[in-house]
C-alpha cells in the first residue's frame, strides 16, 4: 500500500460502508426510540427516536439507568428487573404499558428488549426499542367505545322492534281478525245479495290486511335469531319467505363460529332489506346468498340474476332501503357497496367487523 502510515492506519479503522449506513439509520430514526443498555441497564448509546419520544438528550440520559423511564408503582414491583432477567432467560421481552417522559408526563408504549450475547455466550448488554402508541392506544379506546354504544343501539332498536311486533300481533292482528269474523257472520245474515257482496269484500280487505300486518310484524322481529343463531334463521328466511316470492334462493356461508348478537342483527337487517329490492325491483329468478367471514369480520353478498337497476354505489339518492343498508354498515363500522348492470342483475356486498365478546359482554 502506498501513501502515509497514519492514512492507511486511518483507512483501515473505517468501519464497512454497510455498517456507517446502519448507524446512520439507527441514529435518524424518529418513530423508534432505538438504545443500548449495558448488563446492568445503564444506558449506553442514545438516537434521535428516543430524545423525540422521552425528551431526554443523550448526553442527559447516558450513564443513567433504564428503570428512570418506568412509573413509581412498576419500580416498587422490580418490573425493570424483571424485564431484563426475562429477556436473558428467554433472548428477548415483548411489553406495553405505561412509561415516564422526561417532564414528568406518561405514554403508552411498546418495549422490545434483546439480549446481546458475543460469541463465547458472555452476556455484553442490551437492545432496547421503544415505540410511542399512546395515539394508537387513544384511538382503540375510542373504537371500543364506538362499539359499545352500537351495540346497546343494536340491542335498545330491536327490544323496540319486538315491542312494535308484539303489539301488531297481539292487539292490532287480533283486532282486524275479529272484524273479519264480524264481516263473515253479517254476509251470512244478509238480506239481499249486493249487501252480502260487499261484506264478503270487506271481508277481503281485511284478510289482506292482515296478512300485510303479519309480514309486517315478521319483518320487525323475525323469529329464530334469539334462538337459532344467523345461519339457521337466514336459512329459514331463504326458505319460508324468499320462495314464497317466487324465488329459487342459493345459500352458501363459512363461519367457524357464531358471531356476536349485534353483529348478526346487522348482518340480518341488512340481507332482509337487500332480499325486499330483489322481490321489489329485480324481476329476478335465483337470488345468491354468501355469507363468509374475512378480516376479523363476516362479508356478506346478494346476487340476483333480475334486470339491474343501472344503479352505481354512490347513486342512492331517493332509495331509502339502499340509504339504510350502506348507514347500518356503516353504522357497524363496516362498508357497504352495490353494482348493478340493466339486464345482468345486482350484487349488493358489504362487510361488517365481528364485535369482540369483551366489547358486547354476550359470547363467552
Amino acid at each position: 500500500m502506498t501513501g502515509r502510515p497514519e492514512e492507511a492506519e486511518r483507512l483501515l479503522n473505517v468501519p464497512p460502508p454497510s455498517e456507517t449506513a446502519f448507524s446512520l439509520l439507527v441514529q435518524g430514526v424518529l418513530d423508534y426510540g432505538i438504545f443500548m443498555l449495558d448488563p446492568g441497564g445503564y444506558i449506553t448509546s442514545w438516537n434521535a427516536g428516543a430524545e423525540r419520544i422521552k425528551g431526554y438528550r443523550a448526553d442527559e440520559i447516558t450513564g443513567r439507568h433504564f428503570s428512570v423511564f418506568y412509573p413509581p408503582e412498576d419500580i416498587a414491583a422490580r418490573k425493570p428487573h424483571r424485564e431484563l432477567e426475562i429477556a436473558v432467560a428467554e433472548g428477548r421481552l415483548e411489553d406495553e404499558g405505561w412509561r415516564i417522559r422526561k417532564d414528568g408526563r406518561r405514554f403508552w408504549a411498546n418495549v422490545v428488549i434483546t439480549a446481546l450475547f458475543d460469541d463465547t455466550g458472555e452476556l455484553r448488554g442490551f437492545g432496547k426499542v421503544t415505540r410511542d402508541m399512546t395515539e394508537r392506544r387513544a384511538a382503540e379506546q375510542a373504537l371500543g367505545e364506538r362499539r359499545r354504544l352500537f351495540a346497546h343501539l343494536v340491542r335498545a332498536q330491536e327490544q323496540e322492534r319486538r315491542r312494535i311486533a308484539w303489539d301488531v300481533h297481539d292487539d292490532s292482528i287480533q283486532a282486524m281478525v275479529a272484524v273479519g269474523m264480524g264481516l263473515q257472520l253479517l254476509a251470512d245474515q244478509a238480506l239481499d245479495e249486493r249487501s252480502a257482496a260487499e261484506l264478503t269484500q270487506l271481508d277481503s280487505s281485511v284478510r289482506e290486511a292482515v296478512t300485510r300486518l303479519r309480514d309486517l310484524s315478521f319483518r320487525l322481529h323475525p323469529p329464530g335469531l334469539d334462538r337459532h343463531g344467523l345461519v339457521e334463521t337466514l336459512a329459514l328466511h331463504l326458505d319460508e319467505v324468499v320462495r314464497g316470492w317466487g324465488l329459487e334462493p342459493v345459500f352458501s356461508h363459512e363461519l367457524p363460529y357464531e358471531p356476536a348478537p349485534e353483529t348478526a342483527v346487522t348482518v340480518f337487517r341488512i340481507v332482509q332489506e337487500a332480499l325486499l329490492n330483489v322481490r321489489k325491483h329485480a324481476q329476478a329468478r335465483t337470488v345468491r346468498l354468501q355469507l363468509t367471514s374475512a378480516d376479523t369480520g363476516l362479508l356478506t353478498r346478494v346476487v340476483d340474476d333480475g334486470n339491474g337497476h343501472g344503479l352505481e354505489p354512490n347513486d342512492v339518492h331517493g332509495h331509502f332501503g339502499v340509504i339504510e343498508m350502506r348507514e347500518r354498515a356503516e353504522a357497524a363500522g363496516g362498508w357497504w357497496s352495490m353494482h348493478s348492470e340493466a339486464g345482468a342483475g345486482t350484487t349488493v356486498e358489504f362487510w361488517v367487523p365481528d364485535l369482540p365478546a369483551a366489547l358486547t359482554g354476550e359470547r363467552s
